[in-house]
């Protein structure tokens, strides 16, 4: 579905891509910020489940959570990850980008890969997906990535469209690795993992309606320690 927005909305944008407002294109972002809101609300609210208390105890689960995006975040911002990862897409597109060219095929390939690929929803949707969890979030990031589609092809052209197919590569293979995890990790460890990544996907709602610009990929190590924090209790636990 992803796949198929981008090519949609980059065939829009080239046709008829001018023609749409900077309100109308506003309109849309906020609504879908609200959505994302909502579904990150419910993906949190996981953190309730009996699977993950009748594992660690009932007062631990959102403790875990806690621990995991304040562990989490300062790892990540240690590691500059988000810094990092807009650096990454600033010097791919300094890179192909060559002012002798009248074409901008390449620019806007490369820029419309860099935003389709690098950002928290390309982690979150891709291995909740992967996890058997529901691909609500990646239905919300196929959307977002229509109508971006549409106002990066209004500008680059055709260049836009072929960034579908690192879409789909990406995509699948965080897919892929959230479906050998769903196959490793026991359920409790599943679903700290999917509350936490609902917290984040919060700070994901907050950045579309232009709230707060919360750094949320620095929050991505949080996936990883809070299935080992899981772990940990359950091991004290026994």
């Amino acid at each position: 579905m992803n796949v198929a927005t981008v090519i949609t909305g980059s065939v829009l944008g080239v046709l008829i891509g001018h023609r749409l407002s900077h309100r109308t294109r506003d309109l849309v972002t906020d609504a879908l910020g609200l959505v994302t809101l909502l579904i990150a609300i419910m993906s949190a609210l996981t953190v309730g489940d009996r699977v993950l208390s009748d594992a660690v105890g009932d007062s631990a689960p959102v403790l875990i959570v806690l621990g995991a995006m304040l562990i989490g975040g300062i790892a990540g911002s240690l590691l500059r990850i988000e810094q990092r990862l807009e650096d990454f897409g600033a010097w791919m597109q300094r890179r192909f980008t060559r002012a002798d060219s009248e074409s901008t095929f390449v620019e806007g390939f490369v820029t419309a890969s860099m935003v389709f690929c690098v950002g928290p929803l390309t982690f979150l949707g891709s291995l909740s997906d992967g996890l058997g969890r529901g691909a609500d979030q990646l239905f919300l990031k196929a959307v977002l990535d229509g109508f971006a589609a549409i106002a990066f092809a209004a500008s680059f052209g055709w260049g836009v469209l072929a960034s579908a197919l690192v879409v789909l590569v990406v995509q699948g293979l965080m897919t892929a690795v959230g479906a050998v995890l769903g196959d490793v990790l026991p359920d409790a460890h599943v679903t700290a993992l999917g509350a936490t990544g609902g917290v984040m996907l919060i700070g994901v709602a907050l950045r579309l309606l232009k709230l707060k610009q919360i750094a949320v990929a620095d929050l991505l190590p949080a996936l990883v320690v809070a299935p080992l924090l899981v772990q940990l209790l359950v091991v004290i636990r026994s």
